[in-house]
């Protein structure tokens, strides 16, 4: 991998950060990588799934780190930046994030880096799973997965390209955009669909045992309702500007169908379907 980073400090050993130190292990050539958990159970588990350091030290995990990638829930954020500041964490080190809304972090983290004249640069990689924790993680989670990166404090170009070519050694596909036009982003295309998920969990299984009749297409729908509640309570909350609009349009587009099936308008009903289908058809192309 490019030699941009040496040592790759990553805070937080759920899915995400424990994928990222898997993924990086894995290279040829790679880097020296620290997991740092909490919970010592978690930084025993990394060892044993093939991370080379893990640690519930934070002075000794961001010694001598020159990348840092915070992978904890958004609101946790700013307190362990301000942790890592005070156990030492090099001034010439690069931060950023694998949060799933950007506005927070570019709002939080400047300023408490500007004193120590560090940079952060936002990071979403839309990767992930209903699954959660160390048990969880796997190397090949970032393969071709959309990365957006967010740079609303303009920090120095060299370092912009640092930070993406350290995300496309892992896999991804890098964007970027503001941190306003990530949020909006995110909002309709990964937070609404989580929400959608939910609520026909909600609906149709009220009777979980019924769904032992349901087919792949109830499997599917649902799937990621299983997420955590706690983490994606957090993310509808932090980005509920961005969301409301979105939800309010799935809204009154539910009237519409359901405005067609009251009135037993087929023809209606049918268009409103196969507008759909015209719409998701460009996210796998019939081959």
């Amino acid at each position: 991998m490019s030699k941009d980073f040496s040592h790759i400090t990553i805070l937080g050993g759920g899915l995400l950060g424990g994928s990222l130190a898997l993924a990086l292990e894995r290279l040829e050539n790679p880097p020296r990588v620290t997991l740092w958990a909490r919970r010592p159970e978690t930084a025993d588990s990394a060892l044993k799934l093939g991370i080379r350091h893990a640690t519930t030290d934070l002075a000794e995990a961001v010694k001598d780190a020159d990348l840092v990638v915070l992978a904890v829930p958004v609101g946790a954020m700013p307190v362990l930046v301000s942790q890592a500041l005070a156990a030492g964490l090099p001034s010439s080190c690069l931060i950023t994030d694998v949060g799933s809304v950007k506005r927070t972090p570019h709002q939080t983290l400047p300023p408490l880096l500007a004193g120590g004249g560090l940079d952060f640069i936002g990071s979403h990689p839309m990767a992930g799973s209903e699954r959660q924790g160390i048990t969880a993680i796997t190397a090949d989670i970032f393969e071709n997965a959309a990365c957006l990166l967010t740079n609303d404090e303009q920090i120095p170009a060299h370092r912009a390209e640092a930070l993406e070519r350290f995300w496309k050694s892992v896999g991804c596909r890098v964007s970027w955009m503001t941190a306003v036009v990530h949020d909006a982003l995110v909002a309709r295309i990964s937070h609404l669909p989580h929400i959608v998920a939910a609520a026909a969990a909600r609906i149709c299984l009220k009777n979980p045992a019924e769904g032992s009749f349901g087919g792949g297409g109830l499997r599917d729908t649902t799937r990621v309702a299983s997420g955590s509640p706690e983490m994606w309570a957090e993310i509808v909350t932090e980005n509920r500007e961005a969301l409301l609009e979105p939800l309010r349009d799935i809204l009154a587009d539910l009237t519409e169908i359901l405005g067609h099936l009251e009135s037993a308008e087929q023809e209606p009903a049918r268009q409103w379907l196969a507008a759909a289908k015209h719409q998701r058809d460009f996210l796998n192309p019939p081959s």
